[in-house]
Order: C-alpha cells, then structure tokens, then sequence
C-alpha cells in the first residue's frame, strides 16, 4: 500500500519533553552552580580537552530528570536530539560517553558538590523570598533497594536495612528531609539506613533559625532529646489512637481536634518533594550500592524539586 504524504509538520510540534526542558533552562541558575563547582573541575591542560563544566552539569540534571543509567545516558544522546540539544553539545561533535558521565558524578561525590548545588539554589530561592525558613516541618520516606543477591559480592547491599511500615517489610533507605512550613522547600536533606528511626534525625534537619517545627506522630518526644534546641517549639502530631478516641461532642476534644487538622495542613506541605522525585522524576528505587552515594543523588534531586515547585514564580520574574 502506498503511504500517503501527511506533512505533518512535526518539527513544530511542542512534546512534554521539550516543553519541561525549556522551563529548566530559564529556572536552573546555571552560572551559580557552574561557579560553585569550578573549583573543582580540571581546566583539561593535558590530553583531550573535557567537556565544558556546563555541558557536564546538564548531563548530570538529564540523568536526575529521566532517571537515566551512565549508559543509558550514552546511548540516548544517540537516540534523542532534543537532550543533546540541551546539553549543549555540537550536533556532529562529540558526545560524552558512560565513563565521563561517571567520572563527572565521582567528581561530585568527591568533594560533596551535591550538598552545595541544593545549598546553591536555596541561597537564589531565599534571595527571591520563596524560601522563608521561620519554621520547619520534618519527614521522612523509605527508598527501596534491590534485595537480589545475584552480583559479584552474592549479598545485598551492608549499608541499606528493613524497615517495618505499618504490617509491611521495606528494605532500602531512608530520605530524611527539612522543609519550609511556608513554600515547602526543601532546605536539609539526609539519608540513612532504612532501620533508624524518624526522631534520631528530626533535630538534625532544622536550619538553626527557625522558631516553630512540626512532625507526625512518630516524632513524639523529639523535644526532650539531648540535641534538641530549646528555643524551638515542637508541633507534633497526636498519636492516631488517641486522637480516635476524642469525643467530638465535647467542646475541649473538639478543640483538640481542630488544633490537629491545622497542623496536618502545615506537615501536609513536607509531601510535596517526595512526589515531585518519585512520581515526577521516577526515584522510586536507590541506583548504586551503598549510602554516600545514593545520599548524593537525593540531595541532587530535592535542589531540583525546589526549582521544579516554584518554576512558575521564577519564569513569571523573569519574564
């Protein structure tokens, strides 16, 4: 059968993908992170000339966007002209390869870059005011992690534990996080071993600034911890059980009740970054062995989940 000439135009055609690029293009401050890790990144004097600190960065933010192996993001500058285009590469040039992009992550691993691409883009958020940090809500996520034994060690990862969630198993990690009780920005992260405890962490993800903090019901007690800030008071949530048993009826349970769904409005907000990177990025499973590097990419990834939550306020300032 002969097919028929549609001329369709699909050049013109804006896919999701475009449209996403475009947005982190005007919303990644690129000159201030690349400043911040070109002190870390070699000039190329000798031998082959590197990629340019940008392109590597962009590379590394493709892989966090489209969850994306080294290889797999080898093979799809091949595949895709829009990543290549955004990336910054010439069109018949050279494409970086599995082991630059590795080398490119180690190098941030390195020397902590992770840490300071998020302190980076929040030092830019607060400067525009959406990021306020009067008050903190803390939380934590289970990141899973390949319980297979089948690789060279024939075990599973040390560092990552089970973690029971309600009548459920989980083995992985954890995300712990500190958000700004107005934006919900994430302004601390940290990973861990999926077996410690919420409230082990909670007094480690304040800023140091804030007044107020909120929790769930599994960071009760959290105030009267050696390392916790007496100047800082803690809003956390009534355990399940006692909260069903209040009567409505009565005007102080009633009271007690109301009290509670506000500041289950205020923790509500803490959700938010772990949607963004699971359900918008796809990080739903830790990617390498062990917790540093896995930690590094987390912290990658909620730098890049602010950026994403307040997108529309940052194009509509520079527009």
């Amino acid at each position: 059968m002969k097919q028929a000439a549609l001329d369709l135009k699909l050049s013109l055609k804006k896919t999701r993908k475009r449209e996403f690029l475009e947005q982190m293009e005007r919303v990644v401050p690129w000159s201030a992170l690349v400043a911040s890790i070109a002190p870390h990144y070699p000039e190329g004097k000798n031998g082959r000339p590197p990629f340019s600190l940008q392109t590597m960065l962009r590379v590394h933010f493709l892989q966090q966007w489209f969850t994306l192996s080294d290889p797999g993001m080898e093979e799809a500058f091949f595949d895709t002209p829009l990543l290549r285009e955004f990336a910054q590469l010439e069109e018949f040039g050279r494409l970086p390869d599995e082991s630059t992009i590795l080398r490119f992550r180690h190098r941030l691993e390195k020397h902590q870059l992770a840490s300071q691409i998020l302190a980076t883009v929040n030092e830019i958020l607060t400067q525009r005011g959406l990021l306020l940090k009067a008050g903190t809500v803390v939380d934590a996520t289970l990141i899973a992690a390949p319980t297979s034994t089948k690789n060279k060690s024939r075990a599973r990862d040390p560092e990552m534990h089970s973690s029971k969630k309600g009548n459920q198993w989980y083995f992985g990690m954890k995300a712990h996080i500190g958000v700004d009780a107005d934006s919900g920005l994430v302004h601390t992260a940290r990973g861990t071993s999926g077996h410690v405890s919420d409230i082990a962490q909670a007094n480690a993800l304040l800023h140091g600034h804030e007044t107020v903090a909120f929790g769930d019901a599994g960071y009760q007690g959290v105030e009267k911890r050696p390392d916790a800030n007496a100047e800082v008071t803690w809003h956390v949530a009534m355990r399940p059980g006692k909260r069903k048993a209040l009567d409505k009826n009565k005007p102080i349970d009633a009271l007690l009740d109301k009290i509670e769904k506000l500041k289950a409005g205020v923790r509500a907000k803490v959700e938010h970054p772990f949607r963004v990177i699971k359900r918008q990025f796809g990080f739903v499973k830790v990617r390498y062995r062990g917790l540093r590097k896995n930690t590094a990419q987390l912290v990658t990834l909620f730098a890049l989940s602010n950026l994403w939550m307040v997108r529309g306020k940052l194009m509509g300032a520079k527009a």
